[in-house]
């Protein structure tokens, strides 16, 4: 799909999407936990649904009532033999798991860029918890038949701390006590936190000792009432409309969490470090367009901000440095070398040296055409800067936006924007 933004000025008003780091992780305690959960303000990107798919192929019950989801559980008990988790990386490194909890031979496989990335973490960790395992030299389809035996061990979390969630969720459905998960190089933090927050919301108590050691104490064993939980309003969406404010409009963003553990919650603080016009209430963010200077920001504990920060950067007076590069590589692109490919189309000048991304701020882009790489997070920052181009922008694979914000262009649309 090829989707033409045209430049334009912001106003108006939007309610964030649902974050899918908080949907998908409440599905999967949803799923853990035996018995009956509502889940409000679901998620509807391609991910949630993936990880939808998942849990009822791995035993659950959904059912939809009043734009809310009704979920039955009596644990891992699956239903069907072959567990697809569409391009979410967070769904296969949090899911596989989970799904070795059960005794029964499965086969676990994604789709896109997903099969090329790196999952040679199980192929070392799950030998050690009892578990059969057997890839494709590391890569996907993967073959596991468990069940999952918790016991103290290390891991390596400096490539990707969704693989951690994914133990965490298992440890604690499996009953451990008196058990640790240490933890060597743990990057993305707030998502940890994130994880640890979703399962004591479902009843589970898991201790954090500095990132270091994970604990697990005596395992909860009293019979849990009904639950609902809420999902968050999605911070990792909501940071390309913020900046779509900050460099085009007078916008209203409402549905985020200013107290939440969500890692991209930290656009802020790069949009006040850039000069940003931007007012913080309990439930609701103004932003206009204003003069913007150049900004240091550290992404390595926030690496999904690298695209929306680049557009900030990019219309940032003077040269901009964001650090993080190396956690960019294994994404659905190696979203540095993409970055610096589309923006440079649009005449935006991007160098790498080792973990840094420098970018030379300027006020108005090219019009061009340009390509999301399948990658969303690229469409969305292509999208974004086009709102301050010298003429339309063609985004080419526009539809990639599916896999986390659907509705991202409508939102925009809401907001005055020229999208076609």
């Amino acid at each position: 799909m090829k989707v033409t933004v045209y430049p334009s000025s912001l106003y108006g008003t939007v309610t964030a999407a649902a974050s899918k780091s908080s949907m998908q992780r409440a599905l999967a305690a949803a799923l853990l936990r035996k018995g009956r959960t509502v889940i409000h303000n679901p998620g509807n990107s391609n991910d949630d649904l993936a990880a939808l798919d998942t849990i009822q192929k791995l035993g659950a019950i959904v059912s939809k009532t009043n734009g809310s989801l009704a979920i039955e559980s009596n644990g891992i008990d699956p239903v069907n033999d072959l567990i697809n988790c569409g391009e979410s990386g967070l769904g296969i490194r949090m899911f596989t798991p989970i799904a070795a909890l059960s005794d029964r031979k499965l086969t676990v496989t994604g789709s896109g860029s997903l099969r090329s990335r790196p999952m040679d973490f199980f192929d070392e960790i799950f030998p050690r918890l009892d578990i059969f395992i057997q890839s494709d030299g590391g890569r996907l389809p993967m073959v596991i038949q468990g069940p999952l035996h918790p016991a103290n061990i290390e891991v390596d979390g400096s490539l990707s701390s969704q693989f951690l969630t994914g133990l965490l969720m298992a440890y604690a459905a499996a009953g451990a006590e008196d058990v640790e998960i240490s933890v060597r190089g743990l990057k993305s933090k707030p998502y940890i936190d994130l994880t640890v927050k979703v399962l004591k919301d479902f009843g589970w108590e898991v201790e954090n000792r500095n990132y270091e050691t994970f604990h697990f104490g005596k395992a909860n064993t009293t019979q849990w009432p009904d639950r609902e939980y809420t999902v968050e309003g999605d911070w990792s969406g909501a940071a390309f409309l913020l900046i779509a404010g900050a460099i085009a409009g007078d916008i209203e963003i409402k549905g985020l969490d200013v107290q939440s553990t969500q890692a991209d919650k930290q656009v802020l603080k790069a949009l006040m470090d850039a000069g940003a016009r931007l007012s913080v209430e309990e439930n609701s963010i103004k932003i206009s367009k204003g003069s913007l200077r150049a900004f240091h920001f550290d992404a390595n504990e926030c690496p999904d901000l690298f695209p929306p920060l680049v557009v900030l950067a990019s219309f940032s007076e003077g040269r901009s440095v964001i650090e993080g590069v190396n956690r960019l590589t294994h994404k659905e692109s190696n979203r540095a070398l993409t970055l610096q490919d589309e923006f440079g189309k649009m005449g935006v000048k991007i160098d790498l040296q080792d973990d840094l991304m420098f970018i030379t701020g300027k006020d108005t882009v090219n019009q061009a055409t340009v390509h999301s790489r399948h990658d969303h997070r690229i469409a969305m920052a292509c999208a974004v800067a086009a709102l301050r181009a010298d003429g339309p922008v063609v985004i080419d694979d526009a539809d990639a936006i599916d896999k986390s914000y659907p509705d991202f262009y409508e939102h925009l649309k809401q907001l005055n924007a020229r999208v076609e």
